[in-house]
């Protein structure tokens, strides 16, 4: 009986080609196969490397019958390299179903360590690392996203997202909307390319200098925003702005709620915010 091929997930270069592994360009050079998001991007990558493999396309559209067919040649005795257009296979790209497959039939599975812009972009960001969240892009669409950051509002964790360059500044007015233009945060842009760029330390300063420059809005992107400090998040409010609060978050949206409360009571509209939330886990918000 033949013995089963090996998987192996090989992170390739984010930008600059110099970052692939030496153990990368050895996985590449020995498999029987590479399959790639893209074939015709993957192919620039491997011609530069020297690498002449047979070359076959894997992603999620039609990965059902791609991976049948993987699986069948990795069930023969042949090994496969699965590699994504840049970084690290299977963060926000597919493959994860083909793994699964592989090891439910017993088929060894290798990964590679190498390029990810998540763990670049947070290593360098200068926001706190002990914990965190990746959720991939951002939703499209500003009400899902405002979703996405209400979420954040009392986060003691910093979240990455990607986001693209035809949505970021929609999206950091969203965020500032949100979470206010003081909340910690950074903005990786073109990481390990010639015109890498880091804004921040906060919304408003990253807002501000994507207005200012067009260039800022091109190319790919990490967002990283950091969590609530321990002392911000204890929101306390007096009896009388409580007891506002109280009825307006009942009647209304809360972002709705807490501007109309700052009018009543001249607190900031964000301590209203934080003060509802947190008293209020499964308040309606802006539905």
């Amino acid at each position: 009986m033949t013995n089963p091929g090996v998987l192996y997930i090989v992170p390739t270069p984010i930008g600059n080609l110099d970052d692939i592994t030496l153990r990368a360009l050895q996985v590449l050079k020995s498999v029987d196969l590479i399959a790639a998001e893209d074939t015709r991007h993957s192919q620039k990558l491997l011609h530069h490397f020297g690498v002449d493999k047979p070359l076959t396309t894997y992603h999620d559209h039609g990965a059902e019958l791609q991976g049948e067919k993987l699986l069948q040649r990795l069930s023969q005795g042949e090994s496969i390299a699965l590699i994504s257009d840049a970084g690290t296979p299977l963060i926000s790209d597919p493959g994860y179903r083909l793994v699964r497959q592989a090891r439910e039939q017993g088929i060894a599975v290798t990964a590679l360590p190498g390029a990810s812009a998540t763990l670049t972009a947070l290593s360098a960001s200068g926001l706190a690392t002990d914990r965190f969240t990746f959720a991939g892009f951002l939703p499209a669409k500003s009400q899902a996203r405002k979703a996405a950051y209400e979420s954040l509002v009392n986060a003691d964790y910093t979240s990455v997202y990607f986001e693209s360059p035809h949505r970021i500044e929609a999206s950091i007015a969203d965020a500032v909307e949100v979470l206010g233009g003081e909340r910690q945060a950074v903005l990786a842009r073109e990481l390990t390319k010639t015109f890498e760029t880091w804004l921040g330390p906060d919304l408003e300063s990253i807002q501000r200098a994507l207005g200012e420059d067009s260039n800022q809005r091109r190319g790919e992107m990490v967002l990283m925003i950091g969590g609530v400090e321990h002392a911000e998040k204890a929101v306390s409010l007096d009896s009388e702005a409580e007891k506002v609060m109280s009825v307006l978050a009942q009647e209304l949206p809360t972002k709705q709620a807490a501007r109309l409360g700052e009018k009543i009571t001249g607190v900031a509209k964000k301590v209203l915010y934080q003060w509802a939330v947190s008293v209020q886990p499964d308040d309606r918000s802006d539905a």
